[in-house]
């Protein structure tokens, strides 16, 4: 475990970064509404608030990707107009974004080399990469095609960029979001050495523990404006979480399993070969589902989790029909699409881009993902098939009604939302189906406490309904709380689940980090 203690500077009279009156209107919201803030050198100080509140917008406009339309920016005292992340970089400001802004198609080393002058030598940035992801242990292969990257791995060339600019302010939007326990506290290490050696970083995190662990001061949003500012270390998660939402959050509760004899979901030796030089190969994965419970299954990202998903969802099929059976249905061979006709719903980890389509509509990416398991409610006629768009746009406002969906428009592309208010219309969009079996990655990525808590919830009594649910975590937290039985992804390899009572977190790292010896690794 990594020190928590903090060296408190003396507040310094001319803040690093300041910003007075800061408004951003999108049509009829104010994004931003007369926000005041200021962080100090030499300073972790923490941005929170719902999603929705308006933290995005203000550090797109400190970062210059998005332009006020009122207010001014101070740098060390002096009024500047950032108008581009290049000048934000000039100035001495990186940001790692939630949301990557990476090419796929381009090498790790490649991504980086787009930050820096054209001169700069390929070799020389590879270097760099691999020394620095060594030191912060975020490992890297500069050569590897990001495309063929987990999402966590992504991360991590988002983290090492930012690093290698040297700036005196780092703007981190969910940091942690994607990484192990372990990394992460290498992570709070690396972010403890930065700020002694007179960096500030400016701290957006859900999680509320990180937030007292790492942060002096906080500054807290909602609704656009800023409604509070403390010392996190003063307070208690739960305190912070009512600042942020302007109410009592209310708790999980973990109803008594419900778990049947039906076994919904199947996996039966499941093999899958990688299908690219950075792929992790499933080997031989045997796990059963019943009907009323959560299986969780944990695991440092890049083990295979991907891989999984893809091979129970049918994104990749089988070449043996038995290796995947849902609710008595042999259906390693067939697509997605026919899962979800007999009752298969799929959350994948990436919200943006693989779970909705960004410039479409909340409506055609509810149509696109349900168009074939709900085609009687959805479209009608025979070989011409005609859309009934009523009946979408109902269940697209009860899907944002029951989750809880904040949008600036009726029915706003997918890339408008979000992080977190896109990932609980995705969530919802399944859940809206009453499935028989749910498989979800990553359930709460990025999400706020009260959201977390939402789908954290309603997987619960989705499994206490009956029905069977898969989840893929990186958040123990989550994993202990919401799950009945608890397997562990190493190596491609799945650990028998074992009651979450009889495990524990230390057993759980072990498997995770194959530290243990996985006998009974199926």
């Amino acid at each position: 475990m990594v020190s928590t203690q903090h060296i408190d500077e003396p507040i310094n009279a001319v803040p690093l970064l300041e910003a007075r009156g800061i408004t951003k209107i999108f049509g009829t919201l104010k994004a931003n509404d007369n926000v005041d803030f200021a962080i100090q050198k030499s300073e972790i100080h923490a941005l929170l608030g719902e999603n929705g509140a308006g933290k995005s917008t203000l550090v797109k406009i400190l970062f210059g990707s998005l332009q006020q339309n009122e207010g001014v920016v101070l740098w060390n005292g002096e009024t500047v107009s950032v108008r581009s992340p290049s000048e934000a970089r000039d100035l001495g400001i990186g940001m790692v974004f939630q949301h990557f802004s990476l090419f796929e198609a381009l090498t790790v080393a490649e991504n980086i080399a787009l930050s820096f002058d054209a001169n700069t030598p390929l070799d020389n940035i590879a270097t760099r990469t691999r020394d620095l992801s060594q030191q912060y242990g975020l490992p890297l292969d500069p050569d590897a095609v990001v495309g063929d990257l987990s999402v966590g791995e992504r991360q991590r060339v988002e983290i090492i960029r930012c690093l290698m600019q040297d700036p005196q302010l780092i703007i981190l939007d969910e940091p942690t979001s994607v990484l192990t326990p372990q990394e992460a506290d290498t992570l709070f290490e690396t972010l403890f050495r930065l700020r002694d050696e007179g960096r500030s970083i400016l701290y957006i995190s859900h999680r509320l523990e990180e937030v007292q662990r790492l942060c002096s001061a906080a500054t807290i949003m909602r609704h656009g404006k800023v409604v509070d500012a403390c010392d996190p270390r003063q307070e208690t998660a739960g305190s912070l979480a009512s600042k942020m939402v302007g109410a009592e959050i209310d708790e999980v509760v973990h109803r008594e399993s419900a778990a049947t004899d039906k076994v919904v979901l199947q996996l039966n030796g499941l093999n899958m070969p990688s299908t690219h030089p950075f792929a992790v190969a499933l080997k031989d994965i045997n796990l059963t589902v019943n009907a009323g419970e959560v299986v969780g299954i944990a695991g440092i990202a890049g083990n295979g989790q991907g891989e999984l998903f893809g091979a129970i969802s049918g994104e990749d099929v089988s070449t043996n029909a038995n290796a995947v059976v849902i609710d008595g249905h042999a259906v390693g061979l067939k697509n997605i699409s026919e899962r979800r006709k007999i009752g298969g719903a799929f959350v994948p980890e990436e919200r943006l881009g693989h779970g909705a389509v960004p410039a479409l509509a909340l409506s055609d990416n509810m149509y696109l993902a349900r168009h074939a398991s709900d085609s009687g409610d959805f479209q009608s006629g025979g070989s011409l098939k005609v859309i009934a768009k009523n009946a979408i746009k109902n269940a697209t406002k009860r899907v944002v009604e029951a989750m809880d969906v904040r949008k600036s428009a009726e029915n706003p592309p997918a890339a408008a939302l979000s992080g977190g208010n896109l990932q609980k219309f995705v969530v919802g969009r399944e859940l809206d189906r009453k499935p028989v079996f749910l498989l979800v990655n990553q359930p709460t990525w990025g999400v706020d406490a009260g959201a977390a808590a939402h789908i954290r919830q309603a997987l619960i009594d989705l499994a206490a309904s009956g029905s069977a649910v898969l989840m893929i975590s990186q958040d123990l937290d989550e994993i202990f709380e919401v799950a009945d039985r608890i397997a562990v992804m190493a190596d491609g390899r799945l650990s028998q689940p074992e009651p979450t009572a009889r495990m524990s977190r230390e057993r759980v790292g072990l498997l995770m980090s194959g530290a243990a010896e996985n006998g009974e690794a199926a």
